[in-house]
């Protein structure tokens, strides 16, 4: 058996490949140990800069130093090329702001005939927030009546039907109270069976947002006789003088709300209840 005198082929294999091994792209992953080549810099990932190109590595002591990304990095001994993280995926919310299973390439349907009332402005901006999608899917139009004084005769103009309903969403809707009085008018009369009339307890539909959203443990409780808006303002220290202190105010409250789950129970019901009776 002969031996080889003068050892392997340099030319059999690739001669041109380094010590440490060719580079490959690694992406720059927050937690990754690496070592800059240059500086025998070593530490953790702890930040990459998508518009400055650029990686901040941490040593074991503390230490923080930036280098631009790319080539000259070494990971347990092996070269690297890091490049920014992959641009994840944007997320499709499944569900509609009021829970319901979210349709995105839904169109918004013709309105119905069929309406939703509600007290003011405030009101109407609060179902918009939550179930703005829903109603648009539904073709259900909701409008604001600046008070219920003139309910009766306000639905009498309408004139409500069979396919012509009329869904009304009242404020401090307890019994005694005068709104309790008009709704029972209204249901007691020739109009009744093609319109429902619900309520939630709040004296206003600020209450109806939690006050935990607001880093409150409760509402104010604002004496008999006085505006609720502008006690509850008063009391919290907001700018209370006059309409657009009270506007600010609210717009500041409907910030903070995102969702159903920012808003309470007893509001909740009676929107749902009122959206199945316009389109049943």
């Amino acid at each position: 058996m002969s031996t080889d005198r003068y050892g392997s082929d340099v030319l059999a294999s690739d001669w041109r490949v380094p010590k440490r091994g060719r580079s490959h792209e690694l992406e720059a992953a927050l937690g990754l140990v690496v070592e800059e080549v240059t500086t025998d810099w070593c530490g953790e990932i702890v930040r990459v800069d998508r518009d400055l190109d650029t990686v901040e590595l941490e040593d074991r002591r503390g230490r923080r130093r930036t280098f631009p990304l790319g080539p000259g990095f070494l990971l347990e001994g092996a070269p690297v090329i890091l490049r920014p993280p992959s641009r994840a995926a944007p997320i499709v919310n499944t569900r509609t702001p009021s829970g319901s299973l979210a349709v995105p390439s839904a169109k918004a349907r013709v309105a119905r005939a069929s309406r939703i009332y509600v007290e003011g402005r405030h009101d109407a901006e609060l179902v918009e927030r939550v179930w703005g999608d829903d109603l648009r899917i539904e073709g259900v139009v909701v409008e604001y009546l600046e008070g219920v004084d003139d309910l009766p005769e306000h639905l009498a103009s309408f004139g409500p039907a069979p396919e012509r309903k009329a869904g009304v969403l009242v404020d401090h809707l307890v019994a005694g109270s005068k709104e309790s009085r008009i709704a029972a008018r209204v249901a007691g009369g020739p109009m009744g069976q093609h319109v429902l009339v619900v309520g939630h307890p709040f004296v206003d539909i600020w209450q109806a947002v939690k006050p935990d959203r607001l880093g409150l443990d409760a509402w104010p409780v604002v004496p008999r006789g006085m505006s609720w808006k502008h006690g509850v303002c008063q009391q919290l220290g907001w700018p209370h003088r006059n309409q657009a202190d009270i506007a600010r105010a609210w717009q500041h409250i409907l910030s903070r709300v995102s969702s159903y789950a920012d808003l309470e129970p007893a509001l909740l019901g009676r929107v749902e209840q009122l959206i199945d009776f316009v389109t049943s």
